[in-house]
């Protein structure tokens, strides 16, 4: 908040040169001849910071200017649609539209589950065409081969699998 105020009053006190583009002529030094756009107002639609240093239209239509001439008198006078359209003129959004929920969250998780869907893709892929067959080692036949072995071995009879094996009743302690 302070800093949007502090740039707010460099931008008055030194005439703007900060916030705005100049022009150059032959000969000339570069002047600020009025802002131009995407540089044409300090106008900031957020909940922290509700009253901008500048309107939201700056150039008036011949019947917003007679509607702001019309403003200076009786509000009484004014309809609904008036007053509307005169903060329109002051403000972008109001709060009702400045809190309204995005849909936003509909294009991330679209491209969430399009890239997890394109990764699955990808591996089922590397599966298929790229990674080799698997070895002879893991078929479940050599699995029960190699643990037999193991046994055979009587590798680790202290704390091994050894240990857990019962060689007189061939079956696994209880």
């Amino acid at each position: 908040m302070f800093s949007r105020a502090a740039r707010s009053w460099v931008l008055r006190t030194t005439g703007g040169g900060l916030g705005t583009r100049g022009t150059h002529s032959p000969g000339g030094s570069a002047r600020s001849q009025g802002k131009m756009a995407p540089y044409y107002t300090n106008h900031y639609a957020q909940r922290s910071y509700p009253m901008p240093d500048e309107p939201y239209c700056t150039e008036l239509t011949a019947e917003q200017q007679a509607l702001k001439e019309k403003e200076k008198g009786s509000w009484a006078q004014l309809s609904q649609e008036e007053k509307v359209a005169l903060y329109r003129l002051q403000f972008r959004e109001s709060f009702a539209e400045m809190n309204r929920r995005s849909s936003e969250w509909k294009t991330v998780m679209g491209c969430v589950f399009f890239f997890i869907g394109l990764t699955g893709l990808l591996i089922w892929w590397q599966r298929v065409y790229v990674f080799p067959e698997k070895p002879v080692t893991l078929t479940d036949e050599r699995k029960a081969q190699q643990l037999q072995r193991l046994l055979d071995m009587k590798s680790n009879p202290v704390q091994g699998l050894a240990s857990r094996w019962d060689y007189e009743r061939k079956e696994w302690k209880k």
